[in-house]
C-alpha cells in the first residue's frame, strides 16, 4: 500500500465534518426514526450509508472522469437526482395529515433500497469524493489502496447514520415528533424539495 494511516485518518476527519451537513439523506432518516424507532428505520440508515459509499467507489474508478468530458452527463443525473428528490418531498408534504405508522409494520420505502436510492439520486457527492481523494491521496492509489479508501469511507457513512437513528428515536425526540408531526413532517418535505429543485436548476 503507498497509503499511509495518517492520510486515512485525515480522511475520515474530513468525510465526518462534511457529512455533518444536513442533507436530505439527514433529514429522512431522523423523520424516519421520529416515526419508526430505531430498529424500523436502521435499514434504511444503512442503505443510506451504503448509497453515499457508492459515491466514493464511482470517484475511485473515475466517474468524476467522464463528467469532465462529457458534463451533458453530470447534468442529466443532476436532473434525475433532483426530480426523485422532489417526488419524495412532495410524498412527505402529501402523507404529513396520516396518523402515526405503525412501528410493528413494515414501511414502503423506508428500507436499506429505499435509503440507497435518496443517497445515490444526488450526485454531488461523487464531485466531493473526486476532490477530497485528489487532495489527500495525490498519487495513484493502487487497487489495494482504493479498497483501503472505500471501506473506510463506508465505514464512516455506516457510522454516522446508524448513529444518527439511535439518536433521533431516543424517546424525547420521538415525544417532540408526536406532538408536531403535521409540521415536522411538512418542513422536512419542504427541505428535500428545495434541495431537490436546487439540484436541478443550478448546473
Amino acid at each position: 500500500m503507498t497509503i499511509t494511516a495518517d492520510q486515512l485518518l485525515l480522511f475520515v476527519a474530513t468525510l465526518s465534518v462534511a457529512i455533518l451537513s444536513p442533507g436530505p439523506g439527514v433529514i429522512a432518516v431522523s423523520q424516519g426514526a421520529f416515526a419508526l424507532g430505531r430498529s424500523r428505520a436502521l435499514p434504511y440508515a444503512w442503505g443510506l450509508a451504503l448509497g453515499a459509499s457508492v459515491w466514493c467507489l464511482f470517484a475511485l474508478l473515475g466517474l468524476t472522469v467522464i463528467f469532465r468530458i462529457l458534463p451533458w452527463t453530470y447534468v442529466a443525473l443532476k436532473v434525475l437526482g433532483g426530480a426523485y428528490l422532489v417526488w419524495i418531498a412532495w410524498k412527505m408534504w402529501r402523507h404529513a395529515p396520516d396518523p402515526l405508522p405503525d412501528p410493528t409494520q413494515g414501511n414502503a420505502g423506508m428500507g436499506l433500497a429505499g435509503g440507497a436510492m435518496l443517497n445515490l439520486s444526488n450526485p454531488k457527492p461523487a464531485l466531493f469524493y473526486s476532490a477530497v481523494l485528489l487532495s489527500i491521496f495525490p498519487a495513484l492509489p493502487t487497487a489495494g489502496d482504493k479498497l483501503a479508501i472505500y471501506v473506510t469511507a463506508a465505514a464512516v457513512e455506516l457510522a454516522f447514520y446508524s448513529a444518527l437513528v439511535s439518536l433521533m428515536a431516543l424517546p424525547w425526540p420521538r415525544r417532540r415528533y408526536y406532538a408536531a408531526k403535521f409540521w415536522i413532517d411538512r418542513t422536512a418535505g419542504l427541505a428535500i424539495g428545495l434541495l431537490g429543485l436546487s439540484l436541478i436548476l443550478r448546473h
